[in-house]
């Protein structure tokens, strides 16, 4: 059980406190709802520009990873669709020297235009490395552009192209800050071993004076229910076929969503899922096999991810694939075959709590769900989970007028 208490500051900033004193360390994680989501479409990239921008100087510093080395402490960041997230470890001596530093650069960071050109440098050559140069580094344009027509995750998080950061004004980035980066658009999260009330007494002290700001209400448009599939073949300088087949899924809160996170793992979860033991291992149709869902607040892409073997043609593996589905739609899972993931993930989450920054980064995302308890009981909804439950969530989804399919072929099988 994670024993926590909640507040809410008067400016608005939702905070978090976990007790624990099995460890010396104090982990601090401070979301921000903001992702790219909420960027415009001419200007994407902004959310992830701005996990690079925070670590650099802001109000009373030159720069954010100094001086928490300086206290012995480690940090880092993480950006996707729904939310910009900053997370620090830290001697528990040394709290107040992290809170100090995520206070500062709340409050506003130097938005000079050197370190905007540095920062906008950075993220072109990571989109540039990622997208552009690695081999199917481009399959979440194609995926992103083909599951969705309307609503903002229809590009994803590192931007349409790198013109919309190389693009990016001082003026730009000053009002996505002020927009976003605030009080009352963020939560923090503290965990570690220290006494409650001397813990929200340093987060008065540091963050109880900023301006609140406004929280992100948004109001993103609904994409309408496919009815017919779509498929893309890419020609690219890849080193061989690669297959996608991608089912729209609905958002993170709905009551099927532990379904379907277990279907994946039927599907794809390791050496032991069906579509590797039977595809791969067995009629060694598969170089490589995968199955899993974005897990994403709003409604999400459920994913199958192959390579043909050699001389198996995208035909065969898609045909070997569908027979696998249909099997699920049809047929109970047995037993045994659930209850064995369901420990699998049981194991899974017991050692993820073992960690104090994991359970910092969780109750953060969960407050953010508007459910904090769900770091104590999620796995209740998982375990209540049916065989015909699994049975009826394949059906729902797993269908071929909803399937967007992305293959990719090395360029000399076109010559």
């Amino acid at each position: 059980m994670i024993r926590y208490r909640r507040f809410i500051l008067n400016n608005g900033l939702r905070v978090v406190l976990h007790q624990d004193y099995t460890t010396p360390l104090a982990a601090i994680n401070i979301l921000y709802n903001v992702g790219s989501k909420d960027e415009n479409p001419d200007k994407t990239g902004f959310a992830h520009l701005f996990e690079h921008l925070m670590f650099g100087g802001s109000v009373n510093i030159r720069d954010f990873d100094t001086p928490l080395h300086h206290a012995g402490g480690e940090n880092n960041a993480f950006t996707n669709g729904d939310i910009t997230n900053f997370y620090d470890t830290v001697p528990v001596e040394n709290l107040e020297t992290v809170l100090w530093l995520e206070s500062d650069r709340m409050i506003s960071l130097a938005f000079n235009q050197k370190s905007l050109n540095v920062q906008k440098k950075v993220v072109v050559e990571e989109f540039k490395e990622t997208c552009l140069n690695e081999p199917y580094g481009d399959a979440w344009h194609h995926l992103s552009d083909m599951n969705y027509k309307k609503h903002p995750y229809r590009w994803p998080t590192i931007g349409l192209k790198p013109d919309h950061i190389e693009g990016a004004t001082a003026q730009d980035v000053k009002d996505f800050f002020r927009k976003y980066y605030c009080p009352a658009n963020a939560i923090l999260v503290l965990a570690g071993p220290f006494e409650y009330e001397y813990a929200l007494a340093l987060v008065n002290k540091w963050f109880g004076d900023i301006k609140p700001g406004k929280a992100n209400q948004r109001n993103l448009p609904d994409e309408t229910e496919q009815m017919k599939k779509e498929r893309r073949v890419v020609c690219s300088h890849v080193p061989a076929t690669s297959l996608y087949m991608t089912f729209r899924m609905p958002e993170r809160m709905h009551p099927d969503f532990y379904a379907i996170d277990l279907l994946s793992d039927i599907l794809g979860d390791g050496t032991s899922s069906r579509l590797y033991d039977r595809l791969l291992k067995n009629q060694k149709l598969f170089s490589y096999i995968d199955g899993y869902i974005t897990g994403s607040v709003e409604p999400g892409v459920f994913v199958i991810e192959g390579r043909p073997a050699e001389g198996v043609s995208v035909e065969e593996a898609e045909d070997a694939i569908w027979k696998e589905l249909e099997i699920l739609k049809c047929e109970l899972v047995d037993e045994d075959e659930l209850l064995k993931l369901k420990r699998k993930l049981e194991t899974s989450n017991a050692f993820s709590e073992t960690s104090i920054l994991n359970i910092a980064i969780n109750l953060a995302y969960y407050e953010m769900l508007d459910e904090p308890d769900l770091i104590n009981t999620e796995f209740d909804y998982y375990n209540a989970v049916t065989e015909q439950d699994i049975r009826k969530v394949a059906s729902d989804i797993l269908q071929e007028h909803r399937c967007n399919t992305l293959v990719y072929l090395p360029e000399e099988k076109q010559r």
